[in-house]
């Protein structure tokens, strides 16, 4: 059986218990630093199955309200679009 430490916390990105906890200890105390220093979070489900735990451990670790490590920023998803939508329909002069 794996030690606690070893459980995967973030299971898309195989991020430990172990590396989120160290990279607590070391003074990152957002969603955002541990998703950029771990990639938690930045997997398929896009930290909707690990976003919550994370919180919940740098609460933990820090004593900071989770309800004030839970204002994270999401960016809307981005798509191509024809240059001709944005030109009424019509297509760019050549």
């Amino acid at each position: 059986m794996k030690e606690d430490k070893e459980l995967y916390i973030c299971r898309c990105e195989e991020v430990t218990l172990r590396e989120i906890e160290q990279v607590i200890d070391e003074g990152y105390h957002t969603l955002d630093d541990v998703k950029r220093i771990t990639r938690a979070g930045m997997g398929l489900c896009q930290g909707r199955s690990c976003s919550k735990v994370i919180a919940r451990i740098i609460s933990q670790r820090t004593g900071i309200p989770i309800e004030e490590i839970l204002q994270v920023k999401y960016r809307f998803p981005v798509r191509t679009e024809k240059l001709g939508v944005f030109n009424d329909g019509e297509e760019p002069q050549t």
